[in-house]
């Protein structure tokens, strides 16, 4: 077994700790938080661990990230590997890449899948770097993964790692509002009256059974009918790199776009874009309008609507 340098130690990076430690490896882990953490400063990190060293970051993509891979970049020597296993952009890792390599140090970007239940279930991981530096990660990469399952790709050079995840996410993103508008449409419609089962009914033997669809059923069995909930979503940015690569391949993505686009109307209380579709139709058809009533909340239908110009 082996040692590793966890750094972030949240709701992934420590449970990714824990199934590591359950398999055997020793994990040294450092975290802004004291309370999680085994050691006081990165410097002391990077004491504890033996040579050749393997630090996994598991801190948040952008600044936070790039300041860690500086700092490790200034404590660890040649022949050691840095892993980024958080949410970054493809092509952030290139830069950390070419960063390190000058003093020698590897750097492999892993795409990690799992949620919550990663630490029972394992981990999805999608894999870039130099084969060389791979398999210095390699004993902690088959912990990590699923028991007697795949799970593990190398995907290629340095980004294609975070890339897979990136193009993982935006799939789910469209997976998420197909189940999603099919829920509310059924919910909708009074022919079907126990929606919850009829869900529940799509996990064995269908075509769009999915894991997706078991986290959907037990959402309903915790909230038959969300009324807990604001329809509000929010994204992690990645749907919006999958997109953006989608424009500099020229490669169509109207689903996963879609998906994103209505994560972004979740957020209206009081679409912009619809009050001006609505003074469109009353201007060209003479269609009712809704205004905003003098009570706070409440709104009333236009008492008096133009006709249309002739």
């Amino acid at each position: 077994m082996a040692t590793l340098g966890m750094i972030g130690l949240g709701r992934m990076g420590g449970n990714m700790a824990e199934r590591l430690r359950r398999g055997g490896h020793t994990i040294v882990g450092y975290d802004r938080a004291a309370e999680l953490r085994d050691v006081d400063s990165l410097e002391a990190l990077v004491a504890a661990l033996p040579s050749p060293r393997v630090v996994w970051v598991m801190v948040p993509a952008g600044e936070p990230t790039y300041q860690t891979v500086e700092s490790l970049g200034d404590l660890l020597a040649e022949g050691d590997v840095v892993v980024d296993g958080g949410n970054s952009r493809y092509t952030d890792d290139q830069k950390h890449a070419e960063a390190l390599a000058g003093k020698g140090i590897g750097f492999v970007d892993c795409g990690v899948s799992g949620g919550i239940w990663g630490l029972t279930e394992g981990y999805a991981l999608m894999v870039g770097g130099a084969p060389a530096n791979v398999a210095k990660v390699q004993p902690f990469f088959d912990v990590l993964k699923p028991e007697g399952k795949s799970g593990f790709v190398h995907a290629g050079d340095v980004g294609a790692g975070h890339f897979a995840k990136m193009v993982h996410n935006g799939i789910e993103y469209g997976l998420m509002q197909a189940y999603s508008e099919g829920w509310e449409l059924m919910e909708a419609t009074p022919l079907i009256t126990n929606v919850r089962d009829v869900v529940a009914s799509w996990q064995e033997g269908t075509v769009i059974r999915s894991w997706l669809l078991d986290l959907m059923v037990r959402a309903l069995d915790e909230d038959e009918h969300l009324d807990k909930l604001r329809g509000y979503a929010e994204d992690s940015g990645e749907g919006r790199w999958t997109i953006q690569a989608a424009i500099d391949h020229a490669v169509p993505l109207p689903a996963i776009t879609a998906s994103l686009f209505a994560r972004f109307a979740s957020r209206q209380d009081d679409s912009p874009s619809m009050k001006m579709v609505a003074a469109l139709r009353n201007q060209f058809g003479g269609h009712a309008i809704t205004a905003v009533s003098s009570q706070k909340g409440v709104d009333a239908p236009g008492a008096d609507v133009a006709p249309p110009p002739v």
